[in-house]
């Protein structure tokens, strides 16, 4: 798998923005077979920056029902919360 393929996008949320400000940590959505080793060379490569850690959570399809009396799931995603070197930062615009 390349970078593009193991990294599908930054998630922008309040949390994550709080993560980013304080402690320099930046939410990202990882493709789910992806390894944190594969992670951090891929954040590495896409974004020019230094990786110190990266935790990985395997985040479970939720069952969304709308307007229907069907059931569905969303889709199951890998979460990596990727930890940078100090000075370091994701420019997100």
């Amino acid at each position: 798998m390349n970078a593009f393929e193991i990294i599908k996008t930054v998630r922008v949320t309040e949390k994550g923005t709080l993560q980013a400000e304080k402690l320099n940590q930046y939410t990202v959505v990882a493709d789910p077979r992806a390894n944190k080793a594969q992670i951090r060379k891929a954040v590495e490569e896409l974004f020019k920056v230094k990786v110190i850690a990266v935790n990985t959570l395997n985040m479970p399809g939720k069952a969304r029902r709308q307007r229907t009396p069907q059931a569905g799931m969303t889709s199951e995603w890998k979460k990596a919360i990727v930890t940078l070197k100090e000075g370091d930062r994701i420019n997100l615009t």
